[in-house]
Order: structure tokens, then sequence, then C-alpha cells
């Protein structure tokens, strides 16, 4: 029987860092849910309208470079506000999290609305401070000239358009084992969600 996990939480909390592990240990297929979003978002910043951008996505998409820059995480926010993009993306994210034996999907409502049914939901969340000290670090890493004050107030807005949206808000499922990454390794962090998920598989 498929066996599905639900990873969720704020930007740079970790999840991503985490998904990736947990679907290497256990041999599970993985999907970064947000791609899906920055994919469509960057389709916007070049001019097309969002439901027709979510529409006509293809799975190149999710390849293309700049996905990870501080505008584009913008506009895929902005455009994952929208119930009817929303829409159009839910059917992709369900079909891939019943495929092959497992799958580890990560974004801000699977637990919630995507896969609801889950085996395993967790909640990554850190504080936004420390969220925004790991993004600016990425940012100016790779060369964006930035300042650290600006990646929190975005961090920040970012957390509020995605917990205040009316369609599919972002918090944690009832059922949800919550990681707080906020003064843990990713060693530690990935240890506390393998050993989540092994209590409902039953491999280690």
């Amino acid at each position: 029987m498929p066996f599905t996990v639900a990873i969720d939480g704020p930007a740079a909390a970790g999840k991503g860092t985490i998904s990736r592990a947990v679907a290497a240990h256990f041999g599970f297929r993985h999907l970064d849910t947000g791609l899906l979003y920055r994919a469509t978002g960057a389709r916007v910043i070049a001019g097309e309208e969002p439901l027709a951008a979510a529409q006509a996505l293809v799975p190149e998409d999710l390849d293309r470079q700049g996905l990870r820059t501080a505008a584009v995480a913008d506009a895929a926010s902005k455009v994952a506000a929208i119930p009817e993009v929303r829409a159009a993306l839910l059917a992709f994210q369900r079909q891939f999290a019943r495929l092959g034996a497992g799958a580890v999907l990560d974004g801000r409502d699977i637990g919630t609305v995507v896969c609801p049914e889950a085996e395993v939901k967790l909640f990554v969340t850190a504080s936004p401070e420390i969220r925004a000290r790991r993004r600016f670090d990425e940012l100016r890493a790779d060369g964006d000239d930035t300042d650290f004050e600006t990646v929190l107030a975005d961090v920040r807005a970012r957390d509020d358009r995605d917990a205040g949206r009316a369609d599919a808000p972002m918090r944690a499922a009832e059922d949800a084992v919550v990681i707080d990454t906020t003064e843990l390794d990713i060693d530690a962090a990935v240890a506390r969600a393998v050993e989540a998920v092994s209590a409902r598989h039953g491999a280690v």
C-alpha cells in the first residue's frame, strides 16, 4: 500500500532538507510542492496570468534556473493565495502522493488539505529570526546583495500571507508531529523526523 509522509512548515525552517533526507532514508519519492508554486510564480513574472501559468506547468518547469530567488519566492507566495491556482495544482500533488511504495511531500498545506489522510504528518518550524538568518546566508552565498532586516521583513510578511490566506492557510494538522529546528542542527532534526516516520512505517 502507498505510504505518504506530509511535511509542512514556514519558509527556511528546514523542511526541504528534512523531506529529502526522509525520502532517501526510506526509499520514497519526494516532491517539493513549493516548486510548483515557484514555477508558477516565475511564469507570472514573465508575464503570464496566474491561473494560465498553473495550468500550463510541465515537469521541466520545476528544473528551471532561478526558482530559488527572493523575487520568485515572493511571487510564489502571492499566487499560492489564489484559490483557482491551488485547485489547478491539487490533482498533481495528490496523484504523486499515492504512486509507488511511498512518497514525501513538503509544502504549506500537505497535511491539512492535499493529503489529510497521510500516514505521517510533520510540521517543521523555527523562529522567524533563525529562518531569516538561514535565508540571508543562502542569498548572500548566491551573490544577492541584500541585508538581514530586509530578509527578516520578507520572512514575516510571507508567514502572515501564508497563514492568513482564506484558502488552505498554513497551519499544523491536529495530528502532526511538530519539530522545532530553532536550536537543532540538521542531523538532529532529521533523526526526529525519521523516528516519527519509523514509528508508523515499521522500518528503520
